[in-house]
């Protein structure tokens, strides 16, 4: 099940020019898809900078002979870590493959000077979603409609509500059960807080910060608003601000922003924010809107990361307050929007609103329930298990 993730034969291709660095919430599989890489690529070494052992070979530039492959994991940690990659790498191009994982975003060298620009290929590691897990090997058809694919319903229909019980993390995902879904959250939310953040950040207040996590799957879905949560924790808007900055580079969450355009009058700007762990969300309507976020940014990041295209999500929202859950935006352009109901079979007027408006080629208006699918005024409703099959 944890064997041929939907990234391993892009890292694969990309290892044989470059480095390649594998980012995404702590326990995604981030080191297990790497091991399996390293493994069908001959002898490989594995080393943790949270290993005290394995950080004195580290930092002694000590490595078993003969290696092909070099995996290195949480090196971020290092303050120099760059430049300790970029020197092994420059030093070692064409004989040693390199690896670098890690549960913070690997990719901040372009807020500065020095670059690794050139050397590797940066890659987000999602949880599992419903076209992996039915092994759609889906290729993706920018700017064309989406290709579904069903297998036998029965399948689908178990693999999505697993999915929307559990959600895609491996472990409380292939365990099924609900007492070790409830101490995987605990521990990983844990974990987060007390060392990951701990150890990268400067931030005082780890007790406040804790509360935040607690308050921010109550907030999936709506408009976020600093002021407010500002107030309620009782700390300046900087902190509040520096803090969602922390978590969602820690992968805790990711912030979804408008869609800016001169067809439209749109005066908010506040983002709207979603979890990378959707089981943590109790309200249904507001889980399944994030598991349809979830799987439409995964979509989005394989765009951009494998195939080079400039892919965004975003959702739309006008003056008038009509409002389009999820829209991808393609080379500035949109390309399809979504819009989420619990079980509305009704069509949206406000996405009739924006498809004219915004003359979106693919709409689509998906539902929880199983066994829907059809066109009308030029959109397709459809169930959601169905409409996960085309993405990835």
């Amino acid at each position: 099940m944890l064997e041929n993730r939907y990234l391993e034969k892009y890292i694969i291709e990309d290892l044989r020019e470059k480095m390649v660095f594998i980012g995404g919430p702590r326990q995604v599989g981030k080191t297990t898809l790497a091991k399996i890489i390293a493994e069908k690529n001959g002898a490989y070494v594995y080393l943790n900078w949270d290993s005290r052992e394995d950080r004195k070979l580290i930092l002694a530039e000590k490595f078993p002979a003969e290696i092909e492959l070099a995996i290195f994991d949480e090196i971020h940690k290092y303050k120099h870590w760059k430049n300790y990659i970029k020197g092994i790498y420059d030093k070692n191009k064409g004989k040693l493959k390199i690896i670098v994982t890690g549960s913070s975003r690997l990719d901040v060298y372009r807020r500065g000077g020095d670059s690794l620009l050139g050397r590797y290929q940066y890659y987000r590691l999602h949880p599992f979603t419903v076209a992996e897990e039915i092994k759609g090997d889906n290729e993706p058809r920018p700017g064309k409609s989406l290709d579904f694919h069903v297998p036998d319903a029965s399948a689908l229909a178990g693999v999505f509500e697993n999915l929307f019980e559990f959600g895609g993390f491996p472990e409380p995902y292939l365990k099924k059960n609900r007492r070790v879904s409830r101490r995987f959250h605990n521990s990983r939310l844990e974990k987060l807080v007390k060392e990951d953040i701990r150890d990268l950040e400067s931030v005082r207040d780890l007790s406040g910060l804790q509360i935040l996590v607690d308050i921010l799957p109550e907030k999936v879905g709506s408009l976020l608003s600093l002021n407010s949560m500002r107030e309620d924790l009782q700390v300046t808007h900087k902190t509040i601000a520096s803090w969602m900055d922390v978590l969602e580079k820690m992968y805790y969450h990711f912030r979804i922003y408008p869609y800016a355009s001169t067809a439209i009058k749109s005066l908010r700007k506040e983002p709207k924010v979603y979890l990378w762990d959707w089981s943590e969300v109790a309200d249904e309507s507001a889980r399944f809107e994030n598991m349809l976020a979830s799987h439409l940014l995964k979509f989005v990041h394989l765009l951009y990361d494998a195939y080079g295209y400039k892919a965004e999500l975003r959702y739309v929202r006008d003056a008038e307050a009509r409002e389009t859950d999820f829209i991808i935006i393609l080379k500035g352009k949109p390309w399809l929007a979504v819009e989420v109901k619990l079980t509305d079979q009704k069509i949206s007027k406000n996405l009739l609103y924006f498809k004219e408006k915004l003359k979106i080629p693919f709409c689509y208006q998906v539902v929880k329930t199983s066994g829907i699918d059809f066109t009308q005024s030029g959109i397709r409703l459809m169930s959601g298990d169905k409409f996960l099959t085309a993405l990835c």
